[in-house]
């Protein structure tokens, strides 16, 4: 049992030996002494692996973390970094303010690369490139061998946006009909289409059928001819005309007799008033 040195109390958190006021002394096996400061103290504490900015040396009696270089964020020893701090870019291990000639800056990588990417024939800067080398495609200021899924090539080696098909619902179905005929039969087709709203690029979804038919039954009537039509047509025009000349006729009747009817009674007037007048001529000889 590990316990506090000069003390009774059984140490904490891996240590081997440790003191009360300057936590571990050493570790259990496998494990590194890492240093943290705490004011004026440093305390020890025992980890697996060493922290950012520190690197681990092993040796038989003590397993360290050291501290890397002032512009390393991270290390595999003293004189070798595997990370920068920020305003220093990595290369060949060691953190420079400026890249040697033929090598420029990345923000993104902290590095010093060459002038542009990999594959790429112009650029915009070590991260962004312009133009891609024969037979490599652009996409986002990266170079391709092969476009990424939903991406495909254009005539400017770039890769664009796959497009699929877009179509509309469905019309409503049409009339039943039968060699462009609605009537004479039994047994016919119906169809109907629907438009295409987007079409595809040249490697995208390709559209589908945009009409289709299916069988349809009706109640069989037959046909009438045009003639037949014409002459119903013209015949129920003349039945018109006769009922027409009839009604006109019986008109003409009607005032006929009507002024038969007024010139018989003007007569009659006539008459009866003759014979009143000779019966007062025959009264005053008398």
């Amino acid at each position: 049992m590990t316990v506090y040195e000069g003390s009774g109390v059984s140490c904490q958190g891996g240590c081997q030996t440790c003191s009360v006021y300057n936590g571990c002394l050493t570790c259990k096996p496998k494990l590194f002494i890492h240093l943290e400061r705490d004011g004026m103290r440093q305390i020890g504490v025992c980890l697996a692996s060493c922290p950012n900015g520190f690197y681990g040396t092993r040796s038989p009696d003590r397993n360290d973390c050291i501290k890397c270089g002032s512009e390393c964020d991270s290390c595999f020893n003293r004189n070798f970094c595997l990370r920068c701090r920020a305003g220093s870019y990595l290369h060949k291990g060691k953190c420079m303010e400026s890249c040697p000639d033929g090598l420029v800056s990345s923000d993104t990588m902290k590095e010093c690369v060459p002038a542009c990417p990999a594959d790429c024939e112009s650029c915009q800067n070590s991260d962004t490139c312009t133009r891609c080398a024969p037979g490599h495609f652009l996409l986002h200021g990266q170079c391709h061998h092969v476009c990424p899924d939903e991406f495909e090539p254009n005539d400017s080696m770039e890769c664009i946006p796959t497009v699929h098909c877009e179509v509309s619902e469905w019309n409503e179905w049409g009339p039943c009909s039968r060699s462009g005929k609605t009537c004479g039969f039994k047994w016919g087709e119906e169809t109907r289409t629907r438009t295409v709203l987007q079409n595809p690029s040249p490697m995208g979804s390709p559209c589908p059928a945009t009409s289709e038919k299916r069988e349809c039954l009706v109640k069989r009537r037959r046909c009438k001819p045009k003639g037949q039509r014409r002459g119903e047509k013209k015949k129920r025009f003349n039945l018109q005309e006769k009922e027409n000349g009839e009604a006109r006729r019986e008109r003409k009747r009607e005032r006929e007799k009507e002024t038969i009817d007024r010139e018989d009674s003007e007569s009659r007037n006539k008459t009866e008033h003759r014979p009143r007048r000779d019966q007062s001529r025959d009264a005053g000889t008398v």
